[in-house]
């Protein structure tokens, strides 16, 4: 057998050698099974908080080997294993001396197998315990019993840090949920900068500015692709609730299994790997705003809770029995139709009405075509920007009025896209689209027939009819001979239209105009 001071030595540089103590207990599993009976080996606590045994780390021979994380204990057993000290290794048996040895016995599934159990003390404080198992009875004897005693404090240190790193870990978790919800890391938008708020957007932005003083449930209806987040952020930074947290949750991205823990927290012990109590979404949203995305894809089982918090304005998390009252908004959105999936069964028709006190309806994109050429420009800035291009290019002649033609099925996203991509191909010059442009099929259909050959739409036939005059004059606005002239129209006005109908001047003429 090995000597001790060798033994020491190597099992306190292996169980110290890691924070992680997954790591450090496998490389020392892999040392003890040179010198010691050994199949599993387990680092546990004793979890007051869970009314169990917890174990925070093992290594098992195999699969099939490895045991429950939690191992519950009744009260009695509970409060008896608090009030005794054990100080020295034992080898738990269904033999054993000790009564209540011989009663956790079964707990620990020990028929068939050999066990040695390390009390783990530090500072005069019990920390955990070491348990070695093997298959077969009666493996271990007095000299492992003898050999693991001279290991306590090593096994002690690595738990207590592991514990330590844990608790750490836990912390840094919640700071950084904080954090990233707080409403100092966003930057909110006035109604005043929204690109369309006078303009496509301006029925929109009379109804914010209409319920954002008030604390009722919002519900913002729209195409996927509308800008219904952008809607919900300015809800809440016009609101009272400004300085308050705006969590945001996206209701299809959270699995199934998960969402009411995400939603409504839950406690310790609530599930498997539940080893401390979380705070759910509702609760961070705690004197702000929830902004649920997507609400549609929520189901049945999570609709009745949230259809309890409206009510109530309280939440109980997963495994929890007392309410907890909370003072939050709540705005929901979605892109489905929820009054023909109340109809079908997949939407609560309760939660339905309580969500549907002000529903807010965002216009796709090709209902508000005027915005379009101030989303190009305001795209073509911010990407340029991000992809490091220094001055924005410039935008081609005509090609604001292509833009102002297409349908835009993917809306504002799909726009934002489209510039990227241009921006990403650009090889100098102006911005034409041509090459990203989506095809003559994706575009407003034609008319037949009697119906003319221009567009029907009057800003983009204005658009249209201006951009063939300034061709006439090469350019030139003002002056004899100016486009002004011919359109019978003050050249400042011109050039404000031309603006708001992003049409682009010739440079060759720009000093000239």
């Amino acid at each position: 057998m090995v000597s001790r001071d060798e033994f020491v030595r190597e099992v306190t540089l292996r169980i110290c050698s890691s924070l992680k103590i997954e790591e450090s207990l496998e490389t020392t599993y892999r040392y003890l099974c040179e010198h010691l009976p050994l199949d599993d080996l387990y680092l546990s606590i004793l979890d007051t908080s869970l009314n169990a045994i917890r174990r925070v780390a093992y290594v098992a021979a195999s699969e099939s080997t490895a045991h429950q994380e939690i191992i519950p204990l009744n009260s009695e057993m509970l409060k008896t294993l608090m009030a005794r000290d054990f100080m020295e290794p034992l080898i738990a048996g269904l033999d054993h001396h000790d009564d209540l040895v011989r009663s956790m016995a079964p707990l620990f599934r020990l028929e068939g197998h050999s066990e040695l159990v390390v009390p783990l003390w530090l500072e005069g404080q019990r920390i955990g315990g070491l348990s070695l198992r093997t298959k077969g009875e009666g493996r271990y004897t007095a000299k492992h019993l003898e050999l693991m005693s001279q290991v306590t404090h090593p096994f002690a240190i690595a738990l207590a840090n592991a514990l330590a790193h844990e608790a750490v870990l836990r912390y840094r978790d919640v700071l950084i949920d904080d954090k990233r919800f707080l409403n100092r890391e966003l930057n909110p938008l006035s109604a005043e900068e929204l690109i369309g708020g006078a303009s496509g957007l301006r029925n929109v932005i009379d109804m914010v500015r209409q319920v954002a003083p008030l604390n009722n449930t919002v519900l913002l209806l729209g195409e996927t692709g509308t800008g219904k987040e952008l809607i919900a952020n300015l809800i809440h930074f016009s609101s009272p609730r400004k300085e308050g947290p705006f969590i945001k949750v996206n209701c299809g991205a959270i699995p199934e299994n998960l969402i009411d823990s995400e939603l409504f927290g839950h406690e310790r012990g609530a599930f498997t790997g539940a080893v401390a109590e979380s705070r759910g979404r509702f609760e961070r949203a705690e004197g702000g705003t929830i902004f649920l995305d997507e609400i549609g894809e929520l189901p049945l089982t999570a609709q009745v809770r949230l259809l309890r918090v409206l009510q109530n304005r309280e939440v109980e998390r997963v495994g929890g029995h007392r309410p907890i009252p909370v003072n939050i908004r709540v705005i929901a959105a979605t892109h489905r139709n929820l009054e023909s999936m109340t109809a079908e069964g997949r939407f609560r028709e309760d939660l339905w009405f309580r969500l549907n006190g002000f529903p807010v309806i965002i216009p796709p994109l090709r209902q508000r075509k005027e915005d379009v050429p101030a989303l190009i420009r305001h795209f073509v800035t911010l990407k340029s920007r991000e992809l490091g291009l220094g001055f924005p290019p410039a935008i081609a002649p005509g090609a604001l009025t292509r833009l102002m033609e297409y349908n835009w099925p993917g809306n504002v996203r799909e726009l934002e896209n489209l510039v990227e991509r241009e921006l990403i191909r650009h090889r100098g010059g102006p911005l034409g689209f041509d090459s990203v442009l989506p095809g003559d099929s994706e575009r407003v259909p034609e008319t037949t027939g009697t119906a003319p050959h221009y567009p029907l739409n009057l800003d983009q036939a204005m658009a249209q009819h201006i951009t063939e005059v300034l061709k006439m004059t090469g350019g030139k606005i003002h002056g004899p001979g100016g486009a002004a002239e011919l359109l019978g129209m003050n050249p400042n006005t011109l050039s404000w239209r031309m603006d708001k109908l992003g049409i682009s001047r010739p440079r060759s003429r720009a000093r000239g105009a």
